[in-house]
């Protein structure tokens, strides 16, 4: 089947909530479930396991293993995987919030509030929460990278996904991390080694941005796993207000906004869809 390795650092966006940075700074290189246990010793140094899974069941077939280090304000992560869909670009970010007030976790099977049998994005930005961190393969690792898919990594032709990434953070921002989780998305609903409209449509997030022929299986999340926290399936606590898994509300917590900007504004939506051209 399909394997991922994936080892990324966070990124300097990471403590902007947190800290009012401007920016991120990254220095790293590319390679090519749902919870998590994790170690920690009181000279700042902590790993943690995480368990990516399909929690939404959404039939992606795609599971990964993520180790993840922190050394002060160093991130370093090595994530093994299978079952994506080959050839083809995985947007994948930390999703949650550093306030441990936000208590986000990974969707179930009830996020899906349209009954499609898919936890699209919408559906399931309640549960994860915002982007934290872009898990890009250079350059910037802002949300505002959240959908440069020419620098997400991509499956191979047996569906294996090798990423490796260091990225020091701000001062302080390390030990905050174990409050994220990790959103893998891109799946193959109809089996046939691709993204298309055939199987799902177009994708609805995309759509509602005024941007067309994306297709949902482009977009939809494959897996999910937590760093800490929360249970997988418990309700956030202190979350985003978003609704009934549709658009209306996303606005008002910045989400369907930041949508807008990764897609139309930094041409996200050009490059997804001139990736997929090549693919077919």
């Amino acid at each position: 089947m399909r394997t991922t390795t994936l080892a990324l650092a966070a990124p300097a966006a990471c403590a902007l909530a947190l800290m009012g940075a401007s920016g991120a700074v990254a220095d790293g290189h590319h390679h090519g479930g749902s919870g998590a246990s994790g170690s920690h010793a009181s000279s700042g140094h902590a790993t943690y396991t995480m368990h990516l899974k399909d929690t939404m069941g959404n039939n992606s077939g795609s599971s990964s293993t993520a180790t993840i280090k922190v050394k002060g304000d160093q991130l370093w992560v090595h994530i093994t995987g299978t079952g994506f869909t080959p050839n083809s670009p995985h947007a994948q970010h930390f999703h949650g919030s550093f306030d441990g007030s936000k208590n986000f976790t990974c969707p179930t099977s009830s996020a899906d509030k349209d009954g499609d049998g898919q936890v699209n994005v919408e559906e399931g930005l309640p549960m994860y929460g915002d982007i934290v961190l872009s898990l890009t393969t250079k350059g910037d690792t802002s949300p505002d990278s959240g959908l440069a898919v020419d620098r997400m990594p991509t499956a191979d032709a047996d569906g294996n996904l090798d990423y490796t990434r260091t990225i020091d953070l701000p001062k302080g921002s390390g030990d905050k991390l174990k409050n994220l989780h990790i959103v893998q998305h891109g799946l193959d609903a109809n089996g046939n080694d691709k993204y298309d409209l055939d199987a799902l449509g177009e994708s609805t997030f995309a759509k509602s941005l005024g941007v067309n022929g994306i297709p949902e299986e482009a977009t939809n999340p494959a897996t999910c796993g937590t760093v800490s926290g929360a249970s997988v399936g418990s309700a956030p606590t202190g979350g985003v207000d978003t609704g009934d898994g549709t658009t209306s509300g996303i606005e008002n917590a910045g989400l369907l906004g930041l949508g807008a900007t990764l897609l139309i504004g930094g041409g996200g939506a050009w490059a997804y869809q001139r990736r997929l051209d090549r693919q077919s």
